[in-house]
């Protein structure tokens, strides 16, 4: 028997089907939550010095920024996933919960991002985390689809595997960029959010 004959049915097991996505969007809650912790400024000091405090914490406010925006991005992409799942199983939930594992790690690697943004190190762990939670995630969903637990067609999984493969260049951008001066590596992930970035996913979808 084939994986989707064996699999539970959505509309069969809607309840522990509804369950994985609950405890899913619960995770993102807490890894986007947890990106906060990062920012402090030390209790007690003078007015006048302030502002140099506050912008002492500017590597730290770029890495939440773009660790709040990334994990938004990963949440929408994820709850789009799962709204096309027709059936799931063991497998299923174990890449599921491979991907969650990954995206609790943002935190971490957001805060050393934030802490030694100007050293190779803190590049790399961030940049790494990152790729690995798209790497998982399109795996999860080729998996998925070849399985037959998903109704995502064709060109939207082309579509999918393009968008996966610009988000890993920018990053391995980011990692060759930190080698020369790794200050400049975090400005590289803004590509990520530049407008228009929808038409290079659909030239690149083509060619996939």
């Amino acid at each position: 028997m084939t994986r989707a004959e064996t699999a539970r049915k959505r509309e069969e097991h809607e309840v522990e089907f509804s369950r994985i996505v609950a405890f899913s969007d619960g995770v993102f809650a807490i890894a986007i939550t947890l990106l906060v912790l990062g920012i402090s400024i030390p209790k007690g000091i003078p007015a006048d010095k302030l502002a140099h405090e506050l912008w002492e914490e500017h590597e730290a406010l770029l890495a939440y920024a773009i660790s709040f925006a990334v994990i938004g991005r990963f949440w929408v992409v994820h709850h789009g996933f799962f709204s096309q799942v027709t059936a799931f199983d063991g497998r299923l939930i174990a890449l599921n919960m491979l991907y969650l594992g990954w995206i609790v790690l943002v935190p971490f690697s957001s805060q050393v991002l934030g802490e030694y943004g100007g050293e190779m190190p803190a590049v790399v762990v961030y940049s790494v985390n990152l790729m690995g939670i798209v790497l998982i995630g399109q795996w999860m969903s080729w998996d998925a689809r070849r399985a037959g637990l998903t109704t995502i067609d064709a060109e939207t999984a082309r579509e999918g595997l393009a968008r996966s493969a610009f988000i890993i260049g920018v990053f391995l951008l980011a990692i060759v960029v930190a080698l020369f001066d790794p200050g400049l590596a975090p400005f590289v992930w803004l590509l990520l959010f530049v407008e228009g970035r929808s038409h290079v996913v659909q030239r690149l979808s083509r060619r996939v």
